[in-house]
């Protein structure tokens, strides 16, 4: 393990290109239940259930209360040293006018809390909500907010501002994404299952392009990788910088 991490510390330390995708085991280590799982139930749903258009169609009431839950649960969680050293490793990439892209499947905002300022969030961020009347996206970081929340221009219903199953990422941030995949030296996949498209293609992108792919996971993910760092992120990402 050390003889690995030596050489992934080299090649962050002379990369010129470094773009990161994390996932949710990276804030399970900031004790956020992660999406799957017996802890992803609530009150007997399964989240996939919940977060669909069709389920804040038939029942918004239902679906706002399980965001908010959500929304409180995350609110008293703080970033991890996982997500300190990204912004470690961020800092050390601009400081010698490298290029940083953190892409990150998690909506709990906990990178950008953390400092890193490069993200891009494909699932959107839970707080944030967006109006279903004229589609403004603010930010509420209400807790409890009221269920159902409306917006103060238009009056309408608003909605969280997630990516929900059955919707499709936003196309600039996936071109954005595409971008810093196919430009990268290296790139770091952390705590990710590698189950959910399109990020689940994100390193055969990357390695297909000539990027030097690392995974630090606890179980194996992605068969793209050249090195496998097995453990937790808080614990294995911070000795990377």
């Amino acid at each position: 393990m050390e003889s690995f991490i030596e050489e992934v510390r080299g090649r962050l330390s002379t990369a010129s290109r470094v773009t990161v995708l994390t996932g949710a085991g990276i804030s399970a280590d900031s004790g956020i239940p992660t999406f799957r799982g017996p802890e992803g139930l609530w009150k007997n749903f399964r989240a996939e259930d919940l977060a669909t258009p069709e389920a804040f169609e038939r029942d918004p009431k239902l679906v706002w209360e399980w965001y908010n839950w959500r929304r409180e649960l995350i609110a008293a969680k703080e970033p991890n040293p996982a997500h300190r050293a990204l912004v470690k490793i961020e800092s050390g990439m601009e400081a010698r006018q490298g290029r940083f892209r953190l892409l990150t499947q998690n909506v709990d905002g906990l990178h950008g809390r953390a400092g890193s300022r490069n993200v891009i969030e494909l699932h959107g961020n839970i707080w944030k909500v967006r109006c279903t009347g004229c589609g403004t996206v603010t930010e509420d970081r209400r807790v409890p907010i009221p269920i159902p929340p409306h917006c103060a221009s238009c009056g309408k219903m608003l909605r969280p501002h997630i990516v929900w199953f059955g919707e499709s990422l936003d196309p600039r941030d996936m071109d954005r994404a595409v971008e810093a995949l196919e430009n990268c030296d290296v790139m770091l996949v952390i705590g990710t299952s590698g189950v959910v498209q399109p990020a689940a293609t994100f390193a055969s992108t990357a390695r297909g392009a000539g990027a030097f792919v690392v995974e630090i996971n606890p179980d194996a993910s992605s068969s793209a990788a050249q090195i496998a760092l097995r453990g937790r992120a808080a614990e294995i990402v911070p000795q990377l910088v």
